[in-house]
């Protein structure tokens, strides 16, 4: 794909806003996935290629002592501010400005503060890329591995070349793991959700380290793929993870935010939850 953008840009075309004059049918839906551009697919197929068990666990294993960097949330929006796409700078947001947006949506609504706080952040994870992480390993739809693939994935033909497909002890509905053992126990692909929810699980409401860690789980809270694998706690929690789905899909627009006269009240708010600086 050309940037990080493209991939959230597939997820409105595959998941209309309600009521959209464009929402589509299921024949649509069907459709989709054959008419999607060639950089998309690609990133698809590496995606689905690239993330087996044995990759997730290197990767918790390289990131999740979180030594990679120390600083603030605010710095960390700036770092993230420093990706650069290929789209046209004088139309395009910084991704500070869709951070806010999203915050400011939810903020409009009522929310709670760490609701608010939460769509602030929810894509910090996203500076995996600027630690040398390719894209296909950053964003797009997440899923267990260490089972078997859900046809309700989206491209699961792609399956076919992951190795983690001709494992038997893989390719079972539980796999590796028990029925109902909850999704805490469960190993997702790897990207900017699990990234962000370990750096951040100390200090946030566990409603909204749900929204951060499985808002990029589509199977599981769009298409209700994997519940053999969830437990009854998950299922109630998922309604939070729902909630905030359409803040992340539907509030980006091209007017931008103002963002230097909304920062105070913003750090206001990150200081409310976490010390200055936290490790990354």
């Amino acid at each position: 794909m050309q940037d990080l953008d493209d991939w959230e840009e597939v997820l409105r075309e595959r998941y209309p806003a309600p009521g959209a004059e464009s929402e589509k049918k299921k024949e649509e839906f069907r459709n989709y996935e054959s008419s999607s551009r060639p950089s998309v697919r690609e990133f698809y197929r590496l995606n689905h290629r690239h993330q087996t068990l044995a990759f997730v666990l290197a990767k918790k294993r390289e990131y999740l002592p979180l030594r990679k960097k120390r600083m603030g949330m605010w710095e960390a929006m700036d770092f993230l501010n420093t990706l650069v796409d290929d789209s046209d700078p004088d139309t395009s947001l910084s991704q500070i400005e869709h951070l806010v947006q999203v915050a400011e949506a939810i903020r409009r609504d009522g929310r709670p503060r760490w609701f608010i706080l939460t769509g602030l952040l929810h894509d910090l994870g996203k500076i995996l890329c600027l630690l040398g992480e390719p894209q296909w390993a950053v964003v797009g739809d997440t899923f267990p591995v260490g089972c078997a693939f859900s046809d309700k994935i989206v491209y699961p033909e792609f399956f076919a070349d992951n190795p983690d497909s001709q494992a038997p002890a893989y390719q079972t509905p539980c796999g590796i793991y028990q029925e109902g053992c909850g999704l805490a126990n469960v190993h997702l692909s790897w990207g900017h959700d699990e990234y962000l929810y370990q750096v951040v699980k100390d200090y946030l409401p566990e409603e909204a380290l749900y929204m951060i860690r499985y808002h990029s789980f589509y199977p599981g809270h769009r298409e209700n793929a994997y519940p053999q694998l969830m437990n009854e706690h998950d299922r109630n929690m998922f309604d939070w993870v729902r909630a905030f789905n359409p803040y992340d899909l539907y509030t980006k627009s091209a007017a931008r935010p103002d963002v230097a006269q909304l920062r105070p009240f913003y750090e206001e708010l990150i200081a409310e939850f976490f010390p200055p600086v936290i490790q990354w």
